[in-house]
């Protein structure tokens, strides 16, 4: 299977692992790249260090192309891209902040850069930029997510129509069928989060994975807007965060709510109460727990007969 995005990252297979917090640690991304997919290091988690020790042990583990998500909010990024830089990373995707202010300074040391947006403004954005391919984030991805609510199946041709760029589909894509979906719309390849948190290689507790593939149609909601938007599973700090709401919180109600390491406390550590469980709305159709390579090659042999079945029609 060979397109723009396969090429891009020298890839067999046109499907990135999402770099999730406290999810997307070197095993997983190793286990997804060795599978012929790319997989992403989660660095949003990570002290510099830490992140030093997954690229290291993810060189170790896979001879296959491998890349670090980092958000550009992060405190320390100039830190944690140089210790990229060193480790001699190629792949770099970026989120939650301006494209413009690290896209040259990375292309200039060899990285391939791509852009998270939610947005056609944000995706033009970033191609201007120069950015090599964006990923257009839907509505229904879990975690952080963008203030428009627009879901990928309507993100994505709006995008492709705008852009030269290759373009990534991300949010609600969890299996071969809307991998396929995504493609017909227009993307030249898809990011997959929720799928691969569920797997054995996920460095997610145990407890979190379980609720994964405990969650229903319904279960899950974007909120803390005024902060940065979220998609939480529906459990005791949910509950607090809409009893507060009725409230009329200021942003220091909702910052003192939140308080610290919410979603390490969760996803992490697996407090399913008081923790934030960041999931998508795809978490519906996941039903059990696999190695990340079984789950890339089930999508793929989805992908292949969902393609013959419209074929026949």
């Amino acid at each position: 299977m060979t397109n723009k995005i396969t090429q891009l990252f020298n890839i067999q297979y046109p499907i990135i692992q999402g770099g999730m917090i406290w999810v997307s640690g070197w095993k997983l991304a190793s286990a997804v790249s060795n599978a012929g997919g790319l997989g992403l290091i989660g660095a949003g988690s990570m002290y510099p260090e830490v992140l030093r020790e997954h690229i290291q042990k993810c060189k170790k583990a896979t001879d296959k192309p491998f890349g670090v998500n980092v958000p550009m909010l992060y405190p320390q990024i100039e830190e944690i891209l140089n210790i990229i830089i060193e480790e001699g990373v190629k792949i770099v995707f970026i989120s939650a902040g301006n494209p413009k202010t690290w896209t040259a300074h990375l292309k200039s040391k060899g990285i391939t850069v791509v852009h998270v947006v939610s947005s056609v403004k944000f995706a033009l954005k970033a191609q201007a930029a120069g950015v090599d391919a964006v990923v257009c984030e839907g509505f229904e991805a879990g975690g952080h997510n963008g203030r428009e609510e627009t879901t990928t199946f309507t993100l994505i041709p709006m995008v492709k129509e705008q852009v030269k760029i290759p373009v990534i589909a991300a949010g609600g894509i969890g299996s071969g069928k809307g991998m396929l979906a995504a493609m017909v719309l227009g993307a030249d390849a898809v990011q997959i989060g929720s799928r691969f948190a569920a797997t054995k290689e996920s460095s997610a507790h145990n407890n979190f994975k379980d609720t994964i593939v405990n969650v229903k149609d319904g279960d899950t909601h974007l909120t803390l807007k005024e902060l940065a938007p979220v998609r939480l599973v529906k459990n005791k700090f949910y509950q607090e965060v809409q009893e507060l709401y009725l409230q009329k919180p200021t942003i220091e109600d909702l910052k003192e709510l939140l308080g610290r390491a919410r979603a390490k406390k969760g996803m992490f550590e697996g407090d399913l109460e008081n923790g934030e469980l960041e999931i998508g709305q795809i978490a519906g159709l996941i039903h059990n727990i696999l190695p990340a390579k079984k789950v890339l090659e089930d999508i793929i042999s989805d992908f292949e007969q969902a393609k013959a079945n419209i074929v026949r029609l």
